[in-house]
């Protein structure tokens, strides 16, 4: 069967996902806590689509942490539980009789549909994901059936049920299992202690995450539609005939497929320390040499636009060579978004500025950085910084003006206001001045 285009799945802004995952990661948090502060997070008219996400996310027992999948059902819980109907109840009465699933999660969930009126809810909420799972009242908990919790919960109120089209139920996931990561990695339960180090399976899963839900296509595929071909029509006389010619073409061997890729483990870990510190004057010569040698090493050092504000601001003459390497990427974009969109300090001006004189950047980009530096200057309140950010600031944009590097006539209006509100500085003065010597 062919697959059409994905299902479209509401997606988060980028504020959203940071925040909701921050969220499913806080298992050494009362759950009471976590879910009034996702309340305080999320306004009622966006909650649908939080939900929607937090159902993709339990679709596969692989993607979150036990205490990440605890966290995510007490949210679609108590999300709804001062509305008369909760739209996630199908969804938490199939978990709650899921046998394929641990014995601690169904207690959980059980434990939040069959006391939604009582006090042992308020209980539970006052509990860590932690703490539950580590502590004995999952275990001794009896599980109920189906139809029991359906009539304990439900009673005599409407609850919604499950819309289930033939056509969905054809359509498939578009996030699946990795087959080369190993099973023990991808089910593990371990729970680290409150406050300690996280293992690094646990930081490749939420990486792995917050990039998955940046994809705008990460919902379902659906089976395409049967159209048949429609019968040709007869030839006419004196009318034009379709010419089909026969193209003999010959299959060319790939060889880059299978090639060894340890030819970059050099590079990938001096790539992995200096996104944790700055490099030696030798460790960044040897970057730049094997970056020279073979520029495909830039796609095999193991970067992504999550890492570059580390890379920034530990190692700025890196991230001017990686970025300038990366420009025919795909993922370029995602790059200049993270550029754009992280802190501005003197380590990301400085390596705006070299891109520009490195490689030509598009215009939008570098609009959007310096109206990015300018509200980032107007929003600090410690004035000591403002006025530092202001003198870099000024720096950076007379510089970017003697290069003509950008066409001060699209920004005129927005700096010259920048200029006048920090006319006491110096260096703002300056830029004022030069401005108006271009008119």
């Amino acid at each position: 069967m062919s697959a059409d285009a994905p299902v479209p799945v509401p997606t988060l802004r980028p504020e959203e996902r940071e925040g909701l995952l921050t969220l499913l990661a806080a298992a050494a948090r009362p759950l009471g806590d976590v879910v009034a502060d996702f309340l305080a997070r999320f306004p009622r008219e966006r909650r649908l689509r939080v939900g929607a996400t937090l159902c993709f996310l339990l679709e596969d027992k692989k993607m979150l942490h036990p205490t990440g999948r605890l966290i995510a059902f007490a949210i679609l819980h108590q999300s709804y539980s001062s509305q008369p109907v909760n739209p996630y109840v199908p969804l938490l009465l199939d978990a709650a009789c899921d046998e394929t699933s641990d014995k601690s999660e169904r207690a959980f969930v059980q434990l939040l549909l069959t006391s939604a009126n009582g006090n042992n809810n308020n209980e539970v909420l006052q509990q860590s994901a932690v703490d539950y799972i580590n502590g004995p009242d999952s275990a001794s908990q009896a599980l109920l059936p189906r139809e029991q919790l359906e009539k304990q919960y439900c009673g005599n109120s409407v609850q919604p049920q499950p819309q289930a089209s033939s056509f969905r139920s054809a359509t498939v996931r578009c996030a699946i299992p990795d087959p080369d990561i190993p099973q023990s990695c991808a089910n593990s339960s371990e729970l680290s202690p409150p406050g300690g180090k996280q293992e690094s399976a646990s930081d490749d899963r939420e990486s792995a995450l917050a990039a998955l839900l940046q994809e705008k296509s990460w919902g379902r595929l659906g089976p395409q539609w049967i159209r048949p071909t429609p019968p040709r029509l007869h030839i006419l006389d004196g009318e034009l005939q379709w010419l089909n010619p026969d193209n003999n073409h010959e299959l060319l061997w790939d060889y880059s497929m299978c090639a060894d890729t340890s030819r970059g483990a050099a590079i990938r870990d001096l790539i992995a320390r200096a996104l944790k510190g700055p490099l030696g004057p030798g460790q960044q010569e040897q970057v730049v040499i094997e970056l020279a040698k073979d520029s495909k090493l830039v796609y095999h050092c193991g970067m992504t636009p999550q890492k570059l504000p580390d890379l920034v601001e530990h190692n700025p003459l890196i991230a001017v060579e990686l970025l300038s390497k990366l420009m025919n990427s795909p993922d370029i974009a995602g790059y200049f978004d993270v550029l754009v969109h992280m802190e501005m300090s003197l380590h990301s001006m400085e390596v705006v500025n070299r891109l520009t004189t490195a490689v030509e950047l598009p215009t939008g980009f570098v609009h959007e950085y310096i109206s990015n530096c300018i509200q980032s200057c107007q929003n600090i309140k410690d004035k000591y910084m403002q006025n530092r950010l202001v003198r870099l600031v000024c720096v950076f944009l007379q510089s970017l003006i003697r290069n003509q590097i950008i066409n001060v006539q699209d920004l005129f209006i927005e700096v010259q206001a920048f200029c006048i509100e920090f006319s006491r500085i110096r260096e703002a003065a300056g830029l004022f001045r030069l401005l108006k010597s271009l008119e």
